[in-house]
């Protein structure tokens, strides 16, 4: 059914792919699809707060948060499905939905929590996927 299939986790938040990652590569594998996983490493923010932080900060980061992706597809996507990973750089919602139309994704799959009173006036990042995205997005449910 779904043949590109972008899963959106957090790999300091086990709750963000717990439920998500088996409904993906469930979709993967029913419909014999690649499945794409996506992990973002926030930016600052502002200039002024990156001031505080060491040269090359950023670029540390990302080289580990690659590496510790690569080892969490490696330990739990089954070697069965076809599977490729990335790690985007900005804004969470903004880099799974780029993720998405560069891979021409027909599938996103992520996952929420129950939202708290500052999600209903800030908009959670699923929301906001949901809300912008022109394929379909599955929430799971964490």
């Amino acid at each position: 059914m779904y043949k590109t299939i972008l899963l959106a986790i957090d790999l300091n938040e086990a709750s963000s792919w717990e439920k998500a990652l088996p409904v993906a590569v469930e979709q993967a594998a029913t419909g014999g699809g690649k499945l794409h996983i996506v992990s973002v490493v926030p930016d600052f923010g502002m200039a002024i707060v990156g001031s505080f932080f060491p040269d090359n900060y950023e670029k540390k980061a990302l080289a580990e948060a690659d590496k510790a992706l690569d080892a969490f597809v490696a330990k739990n996507v089954p070697a069965e499905i076809e599977v490729a990973h990335t790690v985007g750089h900005g804004t969470i919602y903004k880099e799974v939905l780029a993720t998405a139309a560069r891979i021409g994704a027909d599938l996103i799959v992520m996952a929420s929590h129950r939202p708290v009173q500052s999600d209903y006036l800030l908009g959670p990042n699923a929301a906001r996927v949901v809300r912008h995205a022109t394929c379909s997005v599955l929430v799971v449910r964490g």
